[in-house]
Order: structure tokens, then sequence, then C-alpha cells
């Protein structure tokens, strides 16, 4: 039986779904992408920092994650909200699903909401506070917690992303390609 899990904005409205991901209990601003690929970029993205996002395309998951596509080593929102998780990815590069990928980093996800109502809400009230919760299921608790959670305003985000040293760029753009038609090759069974 799937996870339950529950979204609520701090205006009162409540959202229920199916877990995937990591299990536990998140406040976030609630943001959306209208992106119709690019999912693994968006999670690892450091500006979405602090933020639960919902995904308006709607099935997310179907190639999968791999880590010559990260944007960070890591991620920092705090939730990803999806119509439908395709929870068997088809990518000859990809390495994890994005449940997998999810749940090792941390990230609370769900599936099965009305994402359209979600993101209209969000388009007509504006961006506002949200609780991700697989563990605390009660509606008012949950309403309270996003009304009562610390104004994201005040928050130094780029501390938490911004990495401790500087680094220098010295992988050259024919390396990752070669790198990429060697990976071909070793999927095809070494012919192309």
């Amino acid at each position: 039986m799937p996870q339950p899990v529950k979204l609520a904005l701090s205006d009162g409205t409540v959202f229920e779904g199916q877990a995937f991901g990591a299990q536990g209990e998140a406040f976030g601003e609630v943001v959306f992408n209208t992106s119709m690929t690019g999912y693994q970029e968006i999670i690892t993205d450091p500006s979405y920092c602090g933020q639960i996002v919902v995904m308006t395309y709607p099935q997310i998951g179907n190639y999968g994650v791999n880590p010559n596509d990260l944007e960070s080593k890591g991620t920092a929102l705090k939730g990803f909200l999806c119509k439908e998780l395709c929870e068997i990815p088809s990518n000859y590069r990809a390495t994890h699903s994005l449940d997998h990928f999810l749940a090792e980093h941390g990230v609370i996800g769900m599936q099965g909401i009305d994402t359209r109502a979600l993101v209209r809400k969000l388009r007509t009230t504006g961006v506002m506070t949200g609780v991700i919760s697989t563990t605390d299921l009660d509606n008012e608790s949950l309403i309270r917690k996003a009304q009562q959670a610390p104004n994201l305003e005040g928050i130094d985000y780029v501390q938490q992303v911004a990495p401790q040293k500087g680094s220098t760029w010295n992988e050259r753009l024919d390396e990752l390609a070669r790198d990429s038609h060697a990976a071909q090759d070793s999927a095809a069974g070494g012919r192309r």
C-alpha cells in the first residue's frame, strides 16, 4: 500500500497524495516549474534551495537520474511534487530511479495530486509557504505548521548552497562528448 503524504499551504488548502523518495516532514516556499524535461537538473539546481517544486508535466521520472546531468553535488529543494511518477525509467544512462535518488538525498516526493489545481492557485495567489509530510497527516496540525513556519525571506540560502571553497573547471566539452559516446557503445554491446 502506498505511503500517504500531505501538502498543507499557509492559506489552509491541503492536498493528499502518495509519497515517494524520503519520508519525513519539511517546509518551504511552494513554486512550480513548467518544463517538460530536465527534472534532474531542477532537483539539483541550488536556486531551488528551500522550495517545494511542483512539476506541471503529467509524468516525471521516465528517464531516471544519472551523475552526468547533475547541476550540483546534492539537492537543495525540500519537496518535489508531480502528477504521476514513472517508477521504471528507460534510459541507458540512468543509474537510479527518481524515487531512489530523492530518498538517497532526503527529499520528500509526492505524486497523485491535481498539479493543475495547485498551479492555478499559485498563479492566482502567488507563491506561499507549505508543509509536506509523511509523518503528520492531520490537516489542522499541518495547516498550523504552514502558517507558523519561519519567514523564508530572512533565510540566507546562498550560505547553504555555496561551496566552501572555489574550484576550477578543467574538463573540455569534447571530453564530455567522448564519454557520452563511450557509454552509448557500452550500452549497445560495443556496436554503434
